[in-house]
């Protein structure tokens, strides 16, 4: 009796750890890899800032992106070495 006993138990620790590795940890690492993508994302945002062009063509640069306009999108850290761009917009 004793020895079913012992076997029932072995089944359904067996059964928990199996649903454990197959449902479980999935879903955590999905949930973690969609909080790096959110906090990949945020870091970006924040090391951003957006420049634009309003009705009467003045030039403006914020932390914010516009509502309803055009943007370009320029980080905060320079690269490095010198960058010459010709084009006029």
């Amino acid at each position: 009796m004793r020895q079913l006993a012992l076997l029932v138990l072995a089944l359904a620790t067996a059964a928990a750890a199996w649903w454990w590795f197959t449902t479980e940890m999935p879903r955590r690492e999905r949930e973690r890899e969609a909080a790096a993508e959110a906090a990949a994302i945020q870091a970006a945002r924040a090391n951003s800032l957006y420049r634009w062009r309003d009705e009467d063509g003045h030039l403006h640069v914020s932390d914010s992106p516009p509502k309803g306009r055009r943007y370009e999108r320029i980080s905060k850290t320079p690269r490095e070495g010198i960058e010459v761009d010709g084009r006029r917009q």
